[in-house]
């Protein structure tokens, strides 16, 4: 069967002292498949855009804010993680500078800003907990991981690095 991922972007918008990243705390929508798990900021490419254009306009609609420094810090496939299992493949960036105010609150969920050492003590998909330490770590090269997803669940998680 061939791969025909949905591409999206997933961002991480660090505050201008750097110990701090935007996320949203999915509360919003009773129906929604993260429903209390914090996220990062992104969603669905557009068939007109790329990547990069992409996490822009998703920062822009989802915060309000935006990007004017931002490094992709990697990219995930995510077989099998939709909601009726479908594959996803992800962008990851980390946006280090930003203009604007964040909204409060999106169609999500609440904005919250949190201290980096505090994310992983926070509800999270458990595959979160796998690739964030590599969004904020000091290696420079870019990670690119394969997380499959089983009835909602993280099967494994195996990445490289050039």
């Amino acid at each position: 069967m061939p791969y025909t991922p949905i591409v999206a972007t997933l961002g991480y918008v660090l505050s201008p002292d750097r110990r701090r990243v935007l996320l949203v705390h999915r509360n919003a929508r009773p129906d929604d498949q993260h429903l209390g798990k914090y996220n990062g900021l992104g969603g669905k490419l557009e068939a007109d855009e790329d990547v990069v254009a992409g996490m822009r306009r998703e920062i822009r609609e989802e915060a309000g804010i935006e990007c004017d420094a931002m490094v992709l810090r990697g990219t995930i496939s995510w077989p099998g993680f939709g909601k009726a299992g479908e594959d996803w493949l992800g962008f990851v960036f980390r946006i280090d500078a930003f203009a604007g105010t964040p909204y409060a609150s999106n169609p999500e969920g609440t904005l919250e800003w949190v201290e980096i050492e505090r994310i992983l003590d926070l509800p999270l998909w458990d595959g979160d907990r796998h690739f964030l330490p590599l969004v904020f770590d000091a290696d420079p090269r870019a990670f690119h991981g394969v997380m499959p997803y089983r009835d909602g669940g993280m099967v494994s998680w195996t990445y490289s690095r050039l």
